[in-house]
Parts: structure tokens; sequence; C-alpha cells
């Protein structure tokens, strides 16, 4: 199984356009940004997509994936869903899982498209193309319900925090401890205070909590200085999983 970060970025990306602070200078001078995120998952020569970002297009022409059998949003913020509307005249009849609610939400939205819901319950697992899948619900204020995601190959497990504050329920907390990795909320370091993400600091203690092999920040905003020693994901950043435990870093 391999997994891929299409996109490390919170809502805006990295450059901010309008924007001119270090970081965001630096990003335009230097050439590099921060994609708004997702993450792709290879197994079984099929494709899924964890969250569909309004980046999606370039991020599928980048790691040269010409369709993807099956898609999971997170939560119905623009960031995670918009980037649906990319498979207009590209792909249709595309199966998406999420919750009720979340598949409600984001259908006000993708009306114009066709796809096929598969609503799931968090806390009940499913199989898909060789690996299991769960949904376990997050907080991520004022939306209605918002997903954390775990994946268990073999005897790998990966966990997805999806966007949420540091108060996660009791019951996701016991399906997500003792991951290989974790794909962490840390949109800004620590001194924030945010009603809807985790912070640095509020991040480091949630991956210590669940004891997590390997960590890597995500929806990471340009609050970061270009020069830190914080455990920031990478745009296009890969891992392969064997069905053991986390193998290699590519």
């Amino acid at each position: 199984m391999k997994l891929t970060i299409l996109g490390t970025g919170d809502s805006p990306g990295t450059p901010v356009v309008g924007c001119h602070c270090k970081t965001c200078e630096n990003a335009r001078k230097n050439g590099w940004e921060r994609l708004r995120f997702s993450v792709l998952i290879q197994n079984e020569g099929k494709n899924v997509l964890i969250d569909t970002s309004p980046d999606m297009r370039r991020q599928l022409l980048k790691a040269s994936v010409d369709s993807v059998d099956a898609v999971i949003w997170t939560h119905a913020h623009y960031d995670h869903f918009a980037g649906f509307g990319d498979f207009y005249r590209v792909q249709s009849g595309v199966n998406v899982y999420s919750s009720g609610e979340v598949l409600e939400d984001v259908g006000r939205f993708m009306f114009f498209m066709k796809y096929r819901e598969k609503q799931v319950e968090p806390y009940r697992s499913f199989n898909l193309f060789g690996m299991e899948i769960e949904l376990v619900d997050v907080t991520h204020p004022p939306l209605r319900r918002a997903h954390g995601i775990v994946i268990r190959y073999g005897g790998s497990k990966i966990v997805i925090t999806g966007d949420t504050n540091s108060n996660i329920p009791k019951e996701s907390l016991e399906r997500m401890r003792n991951p290989d990795l974790l794909l962490i909320d840390a949109i800004a370091p620590e001194g924030y205070r945010l009603r809807k993400h985790m912070n640095a600091g509020e991040a480091k203690a949630m991956a210590k909590k669940l004891n997590a092999r390997k960590t890597l920040f995500v929806h990471v905003g340009h609050f970061y200085p270009v020069t830190n020693s914080y455990p920031l994901a990478r745009d296009f950043e890969t891992f392969e999983f064997r069905g053991v435990s986390l193998e290699d870093f590519i």
C-alpha cells in the first residue's frame, strides 16, 4: 500500500493571495507552495482519495493518476471537497464514502455531479481494496459532523485526524491509538488560540497521547516561519506499507 500526501496546506494554501508575510514572500521568491489538503492511497491497483481539495486537478496530474476508484470525505468544508468538481467531463460514477450528514452537506454543492454515495457509520469499519477503513468522529465547530480516518493494512495502522480541535471524543481516541503514521491537524505554532483546529503544542500532546510511531503535521498555515523544527509534512511526501509496519520513506 502506498500513501501520498497530495497537499499539506490549510484552506487558503501557501502563499496566501494578498498576504506578504515572510513565509508567503519566501514561497513566492523561491517557488514553493503548500497545496490544499488531500491524501492519495493506492492499493491493489486502485486509487482512493481522502478529501478532494480545490487543487485536485494539479495534484492528480502531478501524481500521474488517470482515474480515481473511491473518495472519502472527512467533512463539508470547501477546501476538503470542492475539487471533486474537477471530475466534471472527466470521470463520473465515483463511489464516495462518508457519514450521512457529511454526504448530505456536501451534496448541496455537488448537485451537478454524477456520483454514487456510500453512506458509512462511524466506528464501523469497511473493507476497501484490501484495506480496513474506519471513520471516527472529531470536533470541528460549527459543523454538525466531521471525521478522522483510521486505515489498517496488514499489521500497519495509519491515522488521519481530519480537521479537529483537541476535544476529540474518547471513543475516537481509543480507535486512533498506536498508529504507525499519524497525520495530524496543526494549523499554527504554539501561542495561537484556536477554536476549530489544534496548534503545534496541542498536536504534539495529542500525538503523545495516541502513542504515534511517526507524526507529521498537516493542514499547515502560513503562520509557521520558513525555518522551524516542527514535523511539517511536505506536498507529495510518500510512504509505503508492506502489511507489517511502516517500511520505507521515499
